[in-house]
């Protein structure tokens, strides 16, 4: 087993002649993917990984340098990539991953033929002429709670993400891969996300862009979605489903599947 294998569990099933890489959002891990993933293996090899900082990994691989910007998790991606000799891949990426996919394609746009995302936001903050959904006063009261109490603030945090019943599986599940994180890695982690502004890169997309959106998203507004669309140098699709919350792959299986599937088995009709 090579280290980026053993660093990110990557775990390789099916094996098709196309290779789906699926890549998980902040605060969660690969599991995210289990109501995805039987319906992709007859078909396609899927790849599933860990991002460097999930509660899964080795926080002793976790280098807050690396991952001071979102670079450092694009390489990550590219590395996986190239350990597997995966030459070409179609890409799903949550929330942050979204992101990150889009950075690997600028640098590597051989390896993808196209990103298919769910919950996806170039910046969360808000400016004079852009709607993120969070102004900064926000984020440095969640950025505090965070450090005053992480348990406290996971059990809060969780049920507003995923939305819908209080006691949910999804929100269980997400509350217990949030925990497993570190706090002090937790922190850093979503300082990067959340601050972030990679609306400058968004012109360099050269790479079909998929925009899976819920029609209520406490973190990603429905407009951040036409704003990617109209933005991204690639050609694009956005299709806004009628769920809620930011995990819909995970508290919304019956709807979301379908809508994953058939982006991922078909292109953007021209």
């Amino acid at each position: 087993m090579g280290i980026v294998e053993e660093a990110h569990n990557v775990k390789i099933l099916g094996s098709g002649e196309q290779t789906v890489v699926l890549a998980h959002g902040f605060g969660t891990d690969q599991s995210v993917w289990k109501h995805l993933v039987p319906h992709l293996v007859d078909e396609y090899r899927v790849v599933l990984f860990d991002n460097m900082g999930a509660g899964t990994t080795n926080p002793d691989y976790f280098d807050f340098d690396r991952y001071s910007t979102l670079e450092g998790y694009a390489y990550d991606v590219i590395a996986i990539l190239e350990e597997f000799q995966i030459r070409s891949c179609i890409f799903v990426g949550h929330s942050v991953s979204a992101m990150i996919g889009a950075i690997a394609s600028i640098a590597r746009p051989d390896l993808f033929t196209k990103i298919v995302t769910v919950s996806a936001s170039p910046r969360y903050l808000n400016d004079s002429e852009y709607y993120g959904g969070f102004e900064r006063e926000e984020l440095d009261q969640l950025f505090e709670a965070v450090k005053t109490n992480y348990k406290s603030w996971c059990s809060g945090f969780a049920p507003l993400v995923v939305g819908g019943d209080m006691d949910s599986v999804a929100i269980q599940e997400f509350s217990r891969t949030l925990f497993n994180m570190r706090p002090d890695i937790a922190l850093s982690v979503m300082q990067i996300i959340f601050l972030s502004d990679l609306r400058h890169l968004l012109p360099h997309v050269s790479v079909p862009f998929h925009i899976i959106q819920s029609m209520k998203d406490l973190a990603v507004p429905v407009v951040v979605s036409e704003y990617l669309s109209q933005n991204l140098g690639s050609e694009s699709i956005v299709e806004v489903m009628s769920t809620e919350g930011h995990l819909p792959q995970l508290s919304s299986p019956d709807v979301v599947i379908p809508v994953l599937l058939r982006h991922i088995r078909h292109d953007i009709a021209v």
